[in-house]
């Protein structure tokens, strides 16, 4: 998965945009970045990194965020979609 195919993921499945951001921290939101090689999936809070995990590649880190937003979308407003298994 690519952060294009993400981002078009998150829009078909109403996934508010006021929950995370591509390619730079926002504070208050879930921040997919890339620094060097590296990947950095984290939540900016007040300019700091809250549970930042690294990745080598992109879809490792596309597929940990749309599990992250997963479970923020099922425990704020109490809907999902079904995670397809590997």
């Amino acid at each position: 998965m690519t952060v294009k195919e993400l981002q078009s993921f998150f829009k078909e499945h109403l996934v508010p945009s006021k929950l995370y951001t591509f390619g730079k921290g926002h504070d208050g939101r879930i921040c997919l970045t890339k620094v060097g090689e590296i990947w950095e999936l984290y939540f900016m809070d007040h300019k700091e990194k809250i549970g930042l995990m690294k990745f080598s590649d992109e879809n490792s880190a596309c597929l940990k965020m749309k599990d992250e937003l997963r479970k923020i979308m099922e425990s704020i407003y109490e809907i999902t979609w079904v995670p397809k298994k590997a």
